[in-house]
């Protein structure tokens, strides 16, 4: 174990711990901007500086271990200079459209620059303009806004592994980019969308048809129900709208998602849904009650198995039931209707 003090607290972590996660452990928050516990420390532009006495430099709590007897400060008017000129320099190459950026709101730029009142860019601009790629059907990517902290290719590769995403030089400056310069649409981007939920910027965004601010939604936790997998995730909720969808750090998913679970949400509000049961009655589908519903079903099934026998009846289960429900139903047709002809739609 080691030990140290962070702003004049005694902290004991044991050896390989870097200050960020034992600052974490005495509940001291050190601002980050590319940090991700899963990643590590991502790219050159991260803010969790500290002061370290001793030490001449302001190093990355994110990348620093902790050493015995250290002395860290998190606050000190030095390290808020660092920090303030860091978002200086992020911002000289950053579009200053937040009261039009859909990412407002959400955006760790913005509110880092609030936390420390940076208003303005400090140097000139070096980066030239680039063309936004909205070829993915589901998210588009703006490199004016990126600031190539690599955590989408971080996520893309060691996460996802499907290694689409890649750094483009061009110049003095990165660009994340598929190889090549290759369109995401024309790569072998799966769509999962792990790369939109990791960008701390508006530079990855998903394509909603909803406008929305980030406040004015309300996060709901919930499973996933396109499969048995369980993955956990939240459903950003406007006037009774699902707006977007984030990852949530469930024991099945870790903090990703499928294209299904982060995209596919458009049928939750869609007006064909079907919400109540139908029975068609003189040829034309009328809503019933549930009871009036499950007498049609109990009636059909004993008719059908009475005049044809049970291996005249078959069931498909699905996979966005519960594991119990599923058992239920085999149950149904072996134990009750007599049949073994049974199958799951996950055979597809």
């Amino acid at each position: 174990m080691i030990n140290l003090k962070i702003d004049g607290r005694d902290v004991c972590v044991p050896e390989g711990t870097t200050i960020l996660e034992a600052a974490e452990t005495a509940g001291i928050n050190i601002p980050t901007l590319t940090y991700d516990p899963r990643l590590g420390p991502c790219g050159d532009w991260d803010v969790c500086v500290v002061e370290v006495e001793g030490r001449l430099d302001f190093p990355k709590a994110s990348s620093t271990v902790v050493e015995e007897g250290m002395v860290v400060r998190t606050e000190t008017p030095a390290v808020v200079n660092v920090r303030k000129a860091i978002l200086g320099r992020i911002l000289a190459n950053h579009p200053l459209d937040c009261l039009t950026c859909p990412k407002s709101g959400a955006c760790k730029l913005q509110e880092l620059c609030f936390k420390y009142d940076v208003k303005e860019a400090t140097g000139v601009k070096t980066r030239e303009e680039r063309p936004i790629d909205d070829t993915n059907p589901f998210y588009y990517s703006d490199p004016n806004k990126c600031i190539s902290c690599g955590k989408c290719v971080e996520v893309c590769a060691k996460l996802q592994c499907a290694k689409v995403l890649s750094f483009v030089e061009k110049g003095p400056h990165k660009y994340v980019s598929p190889p090549f310069g290759t369109a995401i649409a024309q790569s072998e981007c799966v769509s999962c969308g792990n790369c939109v939920s990791v960008c701390p910027v508006g530079a990855l965004m998903p394509k909603s048809k909803e406008v929305f601010r980030y406040w004015e939604t309300e996060p709901v936790r919930t499973t996933c129900s396109y499969c048995g997998v369980g993955c956990q995730m939240d459903v950003l909720v406007k006037d009774n709208k699902i707006v977007d969808v984030r990852p949530a750090d469930g024991p099945a998913n870790g903090g990703l998602l499928c294209v299904k679970g982060k995209f596919a949400y458009g049928f939750v509000n869609h007006p064909d849904r079907l919400k109540k049961p139908l029975v068609r009655k003189n040829g034309k589908l009328e809503e019933v009650t549930w009871e009036e519903a499950f007498d049609v079903v109990v009636s059909k099934l004993k008719e059908t198995k009475e005049q044809y026998g049970p291996d005249s009846i078959a069931a498909f289960s699905s996979a966005r039931a519960l594991n119990e429900e599923n058992y239920l139903m085999a149950k149904l047709m072996r134990a009750v209707i007599g049949t073994n002809n049974i199958d799951h739609c996950a055979r597809l």
